[in-house]
């Protein structure tokens, strides 16, 4: 029972990464319906980004907002904030370049035509990741204590790390900010009104070309954060690894509602909790298939996704 519970703690860190990439997918698909195949290497070039400015230069960074197991705590939470908010703005703005160069001159061409382009722009970017990290997996130092926080209330059995809590303290509050933004905001209503009728949204005076835009930055915010949590809680980054990540993101938003961003958590916390028992209750190697397994499954009896539903409002 120990174990289970352990694995479910490792799987709820994993399943909230998940899910700050798959709100990309789902935001994007939810706005313009297509399927930004890109989003998970923009969430590679975000790890890549918080390596170079956060790892020492004998390894291979640059060491801009150095953090290191030696680093004082102080200076550490300065710098990896620090870090979180200049990767978070490079995403952002490399999601939106891309959207403006690859995508918008295709907005109304067939729809095949952008999907090549995102899975064109997936290449592009996986090679800037081998010409900037190298062909082999780039490693930093494990910078959080490895004690057991439940230790503090009589809690020997079963472990949550100071990695695992930085894992939700970054996330969670994301998550919720993004909830507020969509349904509270006046760019948020604008958001939800393109993703129902773009043509209706424009003659009432929303700026369809800015709301998708918006829509491409806060996707890459997103992943970038999801990229600098990843780099510290795995400690290790390679140039590949937005395509595992993006294919598990992708397969939780299609899960949980393609184009709804409550199924797109709810989707990423369960494949998280699949991915973690199947690595200790099953094998590694077949992980990935069990995820699809269980995607196939859930497809069969609720073809929509978990939380998914034949309306026109999506976001």
């Amino acid at each position: 029972m120990d174990q289970l519970i352990q694995s479910l703690i490792i799987g709820l860190a994993n399943g909230l990464i998940f899910a700050l990439v798959a709100l990309g997918y789902t935001l994007v698909y939810g706005i313009i319906e297509l399927i930004n195949f890109a989003h998970g290497d923009v969430f590679m070039i975000g790890s890549l980004i918080a390596f170079a400015l956060m790892a020492p230069k004998d390894v291979g960074g640059f060491a801009v907002f150095p953090v290191t197991s030696g680093t004082p705590v102080l200076v550490m939470i300065v710098g990896i904030l620090l870090t979180l908010a200049v990767t978070m703005a490079l995403t952002a703005g490399l999601n939106a370049g891309i959207e403006r160069v690859a995508y918008r001159p295709l907005r109304h061409a067939p729809k095949l035509a952008p999907l090549i382009s995102a899975i064109g722009m997936s290449f592009v970017l996986v090679n800037v990741g081998v010409i900037f990290a190298g062909a082999t997996q780039r490693t930093v130092e494990a910078v959080f204590p490895t004690n057991n926080l439940l230790e503090a209330f009589g809690i020997r059995s079963v472990s949550v790390t100071t990695s695992q809590l930085f894992v939700g303290v970054v996330t969670v509050p994301l998550l919720f900010a993004l909830s507020w933004f969509v349904s509270r905001t006046k760019q948020g209503k604008a958001m939800r009104a393109t993703a129902q009728d773009p043509d209706a949204a424009g003659l009432m005076g929303v700026d369809i070309n800015r709301t998708i835009a918006i829509t491409f930055l806060i996707g890459g915010a997103l992943a970038g954060a999801a990229g600098v949590v990843e780099i510290l809680y795995n400690n290790v980054m390679v140039y590949n690894m937005g395509f595992r990540f993006g294919l598990i993101a992708f397969t939780a938003a299609v899960l949980g509602g393609i184009g709804n961003m409550r199924g797109a958590v709810f989707g990423a916390l369960i494949l998280g909790e699949v991915t973690s028992l199947s690595d200790r209750y099953v094998s590694a190697n077949w992980t990935q298939a069990i995820v699809f397994g269980v995607l196939v499954v859930i497809l069969v009896f609720k073809p929509t996704g978990l939380l998914g539903q034949q309306l026109a409002d999506r976001a």
